[in-house]
């Protein structure tokens, strides 16, 4: 028997049980697709995570409360109440301060907001007029918030895109309706342009208001949760940080920087942490989904020892005409591998169909890694040499005299 014959043979032999090579071959096809989906998944929503962050610029220093050190615990980012509004017009208006451009203040807090029967439940945040600047915001009609609002604690506010249609509907420019936020009506002023985003990153489903109505009159806060902080240009942002630490340092009356109760994080900085924490997220899924591949593997050894035992006295007649073992191994093996091989090729489309469908349903950029594919179609022929391995020398260990007088 050469390996064209051998070939031949076991295509003949898959193709005479359909259903039963279908079900083996459905264990990698799901396998292989979930670990192509679920990576590109993971890689999808860390490219979006990315963008947003590099979109607000490369010279912007992001200021949190918290992280102050307590009996060797360092607190969380953005978990305290150390960070005030005087804070940030300090950073603006002192003369040590040489490297800084623009600086802007930000209080958030979940609320629900209504216009007449819709209601939505949103992020408020309390902002200065700087802050449209420094994180880049542009507006599709209306105004932002000026310094006049900020100091009269007006009730007006600035809505996202996905705001306005959740409380308005599509097509409806809200720009003077009236909405409430904790039973308070609000005068819209301006709606933003949309930006993107899921979950607590949406930019566009957020409700900006001056950081004096929120801190007194929604809220009853005297803290805020950040402030952004503009450098000149990306060449000092180093002297910025530490000037900036230092003004803070004094302010809180702190001599020892390790005891800072504040954080300062360039976008360097938020860009590696968020990196780190999606690339981790990415690795999980893909474990899970390699989980599949496994029981695939396990699913076609199983089918592939079932073929031994039906095949018995056939491997009994072979081997009783001549046929040596390594053919006998290598027909089965190969079968294992065909099966490994086609549903490759099949998971790798429904994989990448897959793919493409979620971002497409998430709005997030499609993302498709040569190194999944390449990982999942290698380790899908690991899984028919590996599975396949064993029920291979079963059958080529068989005993032609018993083979052939199996029942």
């Amino acid at each position: 028997m050469d390996y064209r014959e051998l070939v031949g043979e076991s295509l003949s032999t898959l193709t005479l049980n359909k259903v039963r090579t279908s079900l083996a071959m459905l264990g990698v096809i799901i396998g292989i697709g979930s670990v192509i989906a679920l990576m590109s998944l993971g890689q999808a929503s860390q490219k979006s995570v990315e963008e947003q962050i590099k979109s607000l610029g490369a010279n912007l220093l992001t200021v949190m409360p918290g992280a102050q050190s307590s009996d060797g615990v360092r607190g969380a980012f953005g978990g305290g109440t150390t960070l005030t509004y005087d804070d940030a017009k300090a950073i603006k208006e002192s003369a040590q301060i040489t490297t800084v451009k623009g600086v802007a203040a930000e209080y958030r807090r979940n609320a629900q907001a209504t216009a007449g029967r819709n209601n939505t439940n949103t992020q408020i945040s309390g902002v200065t007029p700087e802050y449209a600047t420094i994180r880049t915001l542009s507006l599709s009609s209306g105004s932002f918030i000026n310094q006049a609002q900020l100091q009269g604690l007006s009730k007006v506010a600035v809505i996202g895109p996905q705001t306005a249609e959740d409380l308005f509907g599509v097509g409806v420019d809200p720009v003077g309706k009236t909405i409430r936020l904790n039973k308070i009506a609000f005068t819209i002023i301006g709606v933003t342009q949309s930006k993107g985003g899921a979950g607590p990153t949406n930019e566009d489903d957020k409700i900006y208001v001056p950081l004096t109505t929120a801190q007194k009159v929604l809220f009853g806060a005297d803290y805020v949760n950040s402030i952004y902080v503009e450098a000149l240009s990306e060449k000092v942002m180093t002297q910025a940080q530490n000037e900036v630490g230092y003004l803070l340092l004094a302010r809180h009356k702190l001599k020892d920087p390790t005891q800072a109760d504040f954080s300062i994080m360039s976008q360097e900085d938020i860009l590696s942490t968020a990196s780190e924490v999606t690339g981790t997220f990415t690795t999980l899924l893909a474990g899970i989904a390699a989980i599949s591949l496994v029981v695939g593997g396990i699913g076609i050894m199983n089918i592939m020892l079932v073929t031994v035992t039906e095949r018995t006295r056939e491997i009994g007649l072979r081997k009783a005409l001549g046929a040596k073992k390594k053919w006998i191994t290598a027909q089965f093996q190969l079968e294992a591998v065909i099966i490994t091989f086609a549903g490759g090729v099949l998971g790798i489309l429904t994989g990448t169909g897959v793919s493409f469908l979620i971002a497409s349903t998430m709005n997030l950029p499609p993302t498709l890694s040569p190194t999944s594919i390449l990982l999942a179609f290698g380790v899908s022929a690991g899984i028919g040499i590996l599975f396949g391995w064993y029920p291979a020398r079963q059958a080529a260990q068989l005993n032609p005299i018993d083979a052939l007088r199996y029942e």
